[in-house]
């Protein structure tokens, strides 16, 4: 049998009755768990920043799998280095460990201008990455006879049991009851509650530098530098998540560089990591951070494997030799311009190639009927995290023809919405 045999047909395939799209989707419906809802589509096949659903429709694409698809959809590098391992070698656990493994977390201490024996330890998702921190946290705090944690209100850092304890956002927490005891949130970017609750009895304080769930609101560079001085006061570890803005997004390999000073004891890693591939990581800065956790006190089946850590190095490797820290950043700005220039938009917040768009619609309309006009009218896939904002975050290396058709269908898209809704 070959593998066009196993895989679903990837060509448009209208049946009688129903499109081919439709039909899957009541597949789906039948033989998937709902925490997802009604997906929008059902895509079969992408390249660079364009996807292709079931019915052949072309949409450009600036939500980029949430930001994870940093090279766009089948990167030829990417799919050629996967097939290359996966045809060498692919699983092994992590009683053995493999070139690529060791490679991609060289090169991620370098890139992190981490110091001598900081580490790198590979999961496979953003919330693993940021399960893996936490329990270094839980860990210092256990040692140390302290009881709180400290995160953020609008914070946003995954959905297991851990990493949901220290996501802020009621809708998500409140149908589990009580999760892990002592995590606290502070009001966003409020220096001066930091400072009257951060003391001794803090263990650790988990930030993102910008929060993309809440809408790419950024935290101040004072208020991150004021963090870590006061980490450092009371003897308690700095995590930055920086799952979303990490690996270029922010046209700096990872967002804290553009604060001068400021380096993390625990970092988080993930979307962007693979460029579409599972792999995330926790990096630890240091002696200290690198040894809270000993052989057998953490670990995964699939974290680190040949092939995770072969895409990994291989999108690391296309984003530092094609200059597309310095491309997201150029390109990010010029998008930011002709956006602010839209009569619906009030205000954009650009780091990089991570936009976050507040728009100012009639009162019948909302951002998230934008996304499904954009998508079903002007074949463009963008995302809203509120009633008012889109955050958009396409591949780092768009084009600046696939930007300009972006704005412009955006443009139009906000028209018709607008139009129809007065």
């Amino acid at each position: 049998m070959s593998a066009e045999d196993l895989i679903p047909q990837l060509t448009s395939q209208t049946v009688a009755g129903a499109s081919r799209g439709d039909q899957l989707l009541e597949r789906y419906q039948a033989s998937l768990t709902g925490v997802f809802g009604t997906p929008q589509a059902v895509l079969v096949r992408g390249s660079g920043a364009r996807v292709w659903d079931a019915d052949g429709n072309e949409y450009l694409d600036l939500l980029g799998g949430i930001a994870v698809n940093a090279l766009g959809h089948a990167h030829p590098l990417i799919s050629s280095v996967l097939a290359s391992q996966q045809s060498t070698l692919g699983h092994i656990s992590n009683l053995f460990t493999s070139p690529t493994q060791i490679a991609c977390a060289e090169m991620l201490l370098r890139l992190a201008q981490a110091p001598a024996r900081s580490s790198v330890f590979f999961a496979n998702s953003g919330s693993e990455a940021n399960e893996a921190a936490l329990k270094a946290v839980l860990k210092h705090r256990q040692e140390a006879s302290k009881s709180r944690i400290l995160a953020l209100e609008g914070a946003f850092h995954g959905r297991t049991v851990g990493a949901l304890s220290l996501t802020h956002k009621p809708a998500y927490r409140e149908p589990f009851g009580e999760l892990i005891e002592g995590v606290e949130f502070l009001p966003f970017n409020d220096l001066a509650a930091l400072e009257h609750r951060f003391d001794d009895d803090v263990a650790g304080i988990v930030l993102e530098p910008i929060q993309g769930e809440a809408g790419v609101q950024p935290l101040d560079a004072d208020y991150l530098l004021r963090a870590r001085e006061l980490a450092d006061q009371h003897d308690a570890l700095m995590v930055l998540d920086e799952v979303q803005t990490g690996i270029g997004r922010t046209g700096t390999w990872f967002r804290h560089q553009a604060v001068p000073g400021l380096t993390p004891d625990l970092m988080t890693l993930a979307k962007g990591l693979g460029s579409g591939f599972p792999v995330g990581a926790l990096i630890s800065f240091g002696e200290k951070a690198s040894t809270l956790m000993g052989a057998g006190q953490h670990g995964t089946t699939f974290g680190g494997n040949p092939a995770a850590t072969a895409a990994a190095l291989a999108t690391l490797h296309v984003i530092e030799s094609e200059g597309l820290l310095e491309h997201a950043d150029g390109l990010g700005a010029q998008i930011a311009e002709k956006l602010r220039a839209l009569p619906q938009v009030t205000q954009v917040r650009q780091y990089g190639l991570h936009l976050g768009v507040d728009l100012a619609l009639p009162s019948s309309a909302s951002a998230r009927d934008l996304v499904t006009l954009a998508r079903e009218q002007h074949a463009l896939i963008i995302n809203a995290t509120g009633d008012g904002t889109l955050r958009l975050a396409p591949p780092l290396n768009l084009t600046q023809e696939e930007a300009d058709e972006a704005v412009t269908r955006l443009s139009a898209a906000l028209t018709s919405l607008t139009s129809s809704s007065s």
